[in-house]
């Protein structure tokens, strides 16, 4: 976020190398492999190849989904960087509290509070973009798996196929007579596949 709204050019997203299933180091890994990208950036000329200006500018204000303990991982996290002087808040779903460093009973701030609807906004959308790219993901391997091995279906039926019915999803519930139904796919392959994703061992 930028002056108080989203600036999506910035957006990033980080693959979890090491425990995907921890989520605190998970968040620790992310917030060190960002704050260094930055280390590495600022030194750096805007006219090197592989220069990326999102990386160059340390974020004034790091806010992080959960409580007490994801503040203190995130501190942690962050404690190579202190020189940068970034404000780390971390905010928690139940009831909207907000932790800070330094003080261990939450800020609750007044529901209609600017300053939560920025946080809450800021928080909601980082889900929104996570969402978005691991449901890409699954579908893009869903699609894989399920048109890779089709009759008669080569890259351009597979695009027609996905374009004709939106996910594989769709695909997959469709009728023998909705695939004869798909324009450019003839009815001998529109069967073969028919009968090739509902055959039974």
């Amino acid at each position: 976020f930028e002056g108080g709204a989203s600036k999506k050019s910035d957006y990033r997203r980080f693959r979890i190398r090491e425990a995907a299933q921890d989520d605190f180091a998970a968040m620790n890994e992310v917030l060190s492999r960002r704050m260094a990208q930055y280390v590495a950036h600022r030194e750096r000329s805007p006219h090197e190849h592989d220069y990326d200006e999102s990386f160059a500018t340390a974020p004034a204000l790091v806010v992080i989904d959960g409580g007490k303990g994801q503040l203190s991982s995130g501190l942690r996290a962050l404690g190579d960087f202190r020189d940068l002087n970034v404000v780390v808040c971390s905010l928690a779903k139940r009831i909207e509290e907000v932790f800070v460093p330094g003080r261990s009973a939450p800020l609750v701030l007044p529901a209609g509070s600017p300053a939560l609807h920025l946080l809450q906004r800021a928080r909601d959308e980082a889900h929104r973009f996570a969402i978005e790219f691991h449901r890409g993901r699954r579908d893009r391997a869903m699609t894989r798996s399920v048109l890779d091995d089709l009759p008669g279906v080569g890259p351009a039926r597979k695009r027609l196929l996905l374009q004709h019915f939106g996910s594989p999803e769709r695909f997959l519930a469709a009728t023998r007579e909705e695939l004869e139904a798909v324009e450019g796919l003839p009815g001998k392959v529109a069967r073969e596949i028919y009968w090739h994703v509902h055959k039974t061992d």
